[in-house]
């Protein structure tokens, strides 16, 4: 069950959030929208994101990839090279290094992706579409939840709350 809140300014949004967050809601229960972007304090509605890690993992799998792919290619037919290796790390550094760039990018856009609900609705209700100057609060909540959460907004400065399944 989902309430979506219509806050008038920035204090009010602050003062809500601190109150939900003092009833239990979590940072995935609470979703801010807005026209215009929302300036918070450190701490109020911080999320951890993972997006480094993916980052990281992204440009190690490619890179190792690519060595696997070069190596494997360079031992499929071997050439005569005169007492040179094969395989060398050196003339093959640019590949290497594009790849692993690639890779960064690759898990970065991807998670960007997944953690920003863009391609599919995994858990999300539908985004209310804030007027100009108003900024909207979605709460996740139980139902029996639902009045005193309700209740708990209007206190803190919601102009109007509505229900959402």
């Amino acid at each position: 069950m989902y309430l979506t809140a219509e806050l008038p300014d920035v204090a009010a949004t602050i003062l809500a959030l601190e109150a939900l967050k003092a009833r239990g809601a979590t940072g995935d229960d609470l979703d801010l929208f807005s026209t215009e972007p929302v300036e918070l304090p450190p701490g109020v509605l911080d999320r951890p994101s993972r997006m480094s890690l993916f980052a990281v993992l992204g440009a190690a799998t490619l890179c190792v990839l690519a060595m696997t792919f070069v190596w494997w290619t360079a031992h499929q037919y071997p050439l005569v090279t005169g007492g040179m290796p094969l395989f060398s790390f050196w003339a093959s550094g640019v590949i290497f290094y594009e790849m692993t760039m690639l890779g960064a990018i690759a898990g970065t856009f991807l998670f960007l992706l997944w953690e920003s609900d863009l391609l599919w609705e995994r858990r999300r209700a539908p985004h209310p579409v804030p007027e100009p100057g108003v900024i909207a609060l979605r709460v996740r909540c139980e139902p029996d939840q639902v009045a005193d959460t309700g209740e708990c907004l209007y206190r803190a400065g919601a102009t109007r709350v509505e229900k959402l399944k």
